[in-house]
């Protein structure tokens, strides 16, 4: 494989990659960048997550923008904010040699007011989440009028999130005469149907498009009760202290839920998701980043965008719906020729999951037990011990404080002290009810997603998980960047059951498929008014229960 130097690049980026550490170029980013140096055709990029696809597009990208031209010649479009940032964060890194390159994130939660100014200076390159571009488009505040580059980021993912319309929208914004580079995991019919709308002949690379898992992570799973996962994963932290690592969880609540529970404990835990500001989100990655934070607690759509090295867990609170999503979680540990750990709490009747895991993504992943609890408080006082006999003082003891303490334990031994001292610190575990936390039973032929028994396949009606609050867990509300649907936080999978649910209300009572996507609060929970039909009369809209018979009149 070539080097950086022989794909063609500059020498003001390939000394900002220098100082990066940068050496090799991934496989993507090697097929990918002397197509769009050349920047001949369109161009299809499809690469798993975690690839290096930001440099594949981003290193080329930077040497096709001319700082003399007062215009914004380049438009990155990416489905989240923080993927958004990060992208941004990376272009900046990448230009520091290059002659003023003006890069302008903009995205919802932020306060678009500053946005807008920014806007009146030039920016070079925009990197946008789509539906503040939009916002940002009516309001008159962008002009893509002189467009040379247009950049689709995530691109499957975008439309997963609901964002059809939005792109259909931005791109009738935008000359036909530009260059359209577009990047996926995945290339679904949606996709194909971009391509042949809005694409020219596209040049197109394949890298690693199978869904193949980082052969550094080792895959383990543990099977438990639903109420236990909690307190199993503190006691895999306790076993493991210098952990850092990032919990999926299926929704916003579950994802809040859960940081509350470890904080309390005195973990050092918190939780990010879409009904944050972008102050809290930026708090919150700063802190994790800076190693003040030891778990990170996501849904998949927050976790989308983060960029950190040195993970060693990845814990799957709940699995995901759809392989590629396990495949995308668990590639966030085991980067850079690393080694990783990711493990799956799962109930004895999603056993059958795991084999199916195995089997599609051809990997083993080994059943473990969870830790006891007197195996945790062997190691915590054990590493209480050595972190005693490690430390140094950080200012001056006075000797006549040491003479005052010596005099208090004058009359004890030295046995006698040290156990007084393990006491303490044992006292202080969070060993939680100490009971074995392992689901022993057996569940032969039993399989929550296996499609059979009543309440367990996919079209089933144990739905327990689900919140069904009243209004749901909507946040602040107004962000559009969270696609048609809402930031739903979860994978496709039950996104496709729920569409289907609804599909099937239409043809029985005669509702509408938007009236189901209505139904959905910014999680994908079901909203309060699931039991409701919605009825029209004399162009009135009224709501009525289905259990009941009896008709409404006017």
């Amino acid at each position: 494989m070539k080097s950086f130097k022989e794909l063609g690049l500059s020498n003001e980026v390939l000394k900002a990659l220098t100082e990066l550490g940068f050496e090799t170029p991934s496989e993507i980013q090697h097929e990918s960048i002397p197509i769009l140096l050349n920047a001949e055709s369109d161009f299809i990029g499809l690469a798993q997550t975690g690839t290096g696809k930001t440099a594949a597009f981003g290193l080329p990208l930077l040497e096709h923008i001319d700082p003399a031209y007062p215009y914004t010649q380049a438009l990155v479009l990416a489905p989240t904010r923080e993927l958004g940032q990060q992208i941004a964060e990376q272009l900046a890194l990448y230009s520091k040699f290059l002659d003023k390159v003006n890069v302008l994130p903009v995205y919802g939660g932020a306060a678009i007011k500053n946005q807008i100014d920014a806007l009146k200076k030039t920016q070079h390159v925009i990197i946008a989440t789509p539906g503040r571009l939009i916002d940002l488009i009516k309001r008159k505040a962008v002009n893509l009028e002189m467009l040379q580059f247009m950049v689709l980021d995530e691109a499957d993912e975008m439309l997963n999130m609901g964002f059809k319309e939005e792109l259909d929208k931005i791109l009738s914004y935008t000359p036909e005469e530009k260059l359209t580079w577009l990047f996926s995991a995945t290339m679904p019919r949606e996709i194909k149907r971009i391509v042949d709308k809005y694409m020219d002949d596209p040049q197109e690379v394949k890298v690693n498009t199978k869904n193949e898992v980082n052969k550094n992570i080792e895959h383990q799973y543990t099977v438990l009760k639903q109420s236990n996962k909690t307190e199993a994963l503190m006691r895999f932290i306790d076993v493991n202290p210098g952990m850092r690592g990032i919990v999926f969880c299926r929704t916003k609540r579950d994802t809040q839920n859960l940081a509350e529970e470890l904080l309390k404990k005195s973990y050092k835990a918190d939780a990010i998701h879409g009904d944050l500001t972008q102050m809290q989100r930026d708090r919150v990655m700063k802190r994790f980043k800076s190693n003040q934070l030891q778990l990170l607690i996501a849904t998949d759509v927050a976790a989308r965008g983060i960029d950190v090295n040195d993970l060693t867990h990845v814990f799957h609170f709940t699995l995901p719906d759809e392989n590629a999503y396990y495949t995308h979680r668990s590639g966030r540990t085991a980067r850079a020729g690393k080694e990783g750990i990711s493990i799956s709490f799962v109930s004895g009747r999603e056993s059958g999951r795991i084999r199916r895991l195995e089997k599609d993504l051809s990997i083993e992943i080994n059943k473990v037990e969870v830790p006891m609890a007197d195996a945790i408080a062997d190691i915590r006082v054990q590493n209480w011990a050595h972190q005693i006999l490690d430390s140094k003082a950080s200012t001056k003891i006075d000797p006549e404080l040491l003479e005052k303490v010596n005099v208090i334990f004058g009359n004890l031994t030295k046995e006698e002290l040290l156990a007084k001292l393990v006491g303490i610190e044992m006292d202080s575990l969070n060993t939680g009810t100490g009971k074995d936390l392992n689901d022993t039973k057996t569940y032969e032929g039993r399989d929550d997603y296996g499609g059979g028994g009543r309440g367990r396949g996919r079209g089933g009606r144990d739905r327990r998980g689900r919140d069904r609050g009243r209004g749901g867990d909507r946040g602040r509300g107004g962000d559009r960047d969270r696609g048609r649907g809402g930031d739903r936080d979860r994978s496709r999978g039950g996104d496709n059951r729920e569409r289907d649910r609804y599909r099937k209300g239409n043809k029985e009572g005669g509702r509408g498929e938007g009236e189901g996507r209505k139904r959905m609060d910014k999680d994908g929970d079901k909203a309060s008014r699931q039991g409701f039909r919605k009825k029209s009369s004399a162009g009135k809209e009224k709501y009525s229960s289905k259990n009941k018979k009896k008709k409404f009149k006017d």
